[in-house]
């Protein structure tokens, strides 16, 4: 059969997976453990051509990993596999290339838990399974931090006392940049532009969203800060807010600071705004349609939230050759990405109504969705295994 690559992503409380062919990167199977450490946990997995659903006895990171393998064993596949590649969220700026694991390494990524609590002790708990399980296979943690460790000094700093940053890290880290890379490339490929000389605003737009001013295949800024709770509305987290907030909402509700950093994080976004409605986009933009006030005005703070910070992204870079949406919404919901780019026309954007509703990433479709003759707005669909992958099979060849 022939040699596999496995990469793993694990969430608060999920493991996803994805099997994919080592010379091709096609995906052969792939699927999700979810609502771990619960008693809904579930496991799914889709593999030639069928997607099935089952309860998780062991609903904890240890068992959804073994039953992974379990699944691939079934199928004949588990020896198949070559590699093994890890999405981390927070290497800081400890880790800016993709490592081999060891497992000084692992404990390395979890000593990082201050950084990112909920998602870098899962990584470690996935990658101590993995390796217990596939002892003689090589792994490797790639870091969605790595790829912003481009940006300059003035964009990451955060205006605060010298020393925050120097003894305590306290900077603009940024997140997403396997999603970020993965794009740049594939805008250049479509555009017909060396990546060595493109400039391009990217905008991920999924359940956690950012955007990245990305120059020469590179970031030099993004909204994403110290954590992923900064920056643009999103679906549960606030984004930037004034950070007297936090001292004045912990008086009014007698809460701590942890209390409402996991308000911030947990039940503000389009759930706060819509009133407790809904945190998944397209229900609150259906229900806005429907004419629900409450969700009218959570789409249009995220919608100019979005498109303010786009602006501020552009200042980054000395052209524009693209604006381009990606990620769950970014790449399906044409009602949010006309609202966005309504607040561009003063840039000379313009949407093509036609092509914004026939261009979405579920139906497999990349491409322009922008009138003709007007700055270029793109739809492309990310593809963090395919580069998760590549980056995996760098590192074990020597390359990186």
């Amino acid at each position: 059969m022939k040699p596999t690559i496995l990469v793993i992503n694990s969430g608060s409380s999920s493991v996803k997976f994805s099997l994919l062919d080592a010379k091709t990167y096609h995906v052969i199977a792939s699927g999700i453990a979810e609502e771990l450490n619960t008693d809904r946990a579930q496991f799914v997995i889709r593999a030639n051509g069928a997607k099935e659903y089952d309860k998780l006895d062991d609903p904890t990171f240890n068992g959804a990993v073994q039953r992974i393998f379990d699944e691939l064993e079934e199928r004949g596949q588990r020896q198949t596999i070559k590699a093994i590649g890890h999405r981390v969220v927070n290497g800081i700026d400890k880790f800016t290339e993709p490592t081999l694991l060891t497992p000084t390494v692992v404990n390395e990524i979890e000593a990082l838990k201050p950084y990112a609590p909920l998602h870098n002790p899962a990584a470690a708990a996935a990658m101590r399974a993995t390796m217990r399980l596939m002892p003689d296979v090589p792994q490797v943690a790639v870091f969605d931090t790595a790829f912003h460790a481009t940006m300059p000094e003035y964009a990451f700093r955060y205006s605060v006392p010298d020393d925050w940053y120097r003894k305590y890290g306290v900077r603009r880290y940024g997140f997403h940049g396997t999603s970020y890379k993965y794009v740049s490339h594939r805008a250049s490929e479509l555009l017909n532009l060396p990546l060595e000389k493109s400039d391009y605003i990217i905008a991920h737009l999924g359940s956690g969203a950012s955007l990245a001013a990305i120059h020469h295949g590179k970031s030099i800024d993004t909204t994403m800060g110290f954590t992923p709770l900064d920056g643009i509305t999103m679906c549960t987290r606030s984004g930037s807010i004034d950070p007297s907030i936090i001292p004045y909402m912990m008086n009014q509700l007698d809460e701590t600071a942890d209390q409402i950093v996991d308000t911030l994080n947990h039940q503000s976004g389009l759930l706060g705004l819509s009133g407790g409605y809904s945190s998944d986009q397209r229900v609150v933009s259906q229900s806005a349609v429907d004419g629900r006030e409450q969700s009218e005005i959570a789409m249009q703070t995220a919608a100019y939230s979005i498109a303010k910070n786009i602006g501020a992204m552009m200042v980054a870079l000395p052209k524009v050759d693209a604006l381009v949406f990606t990620a769950g919404a970014g790449e399906n919901a044409a009602r949010l990405r006309a609202r966005i780019v309504k607040h561009l026309a003063i840039f000379g954007y313009q949407i093509d109504k036609e092509q914004n509703n026939r261009i979405r990433g579920k139906d497999g479709l990349d491409g322009v969705i922008s009138e003709k003759g007007t700055p270029i707005i793109m739809t492309i669909r990310t593809n963090e295994e395919l580069m998760i992958a590549e980056e995996v099979e760098k590192v074990i060849n020597g390359q990186k």
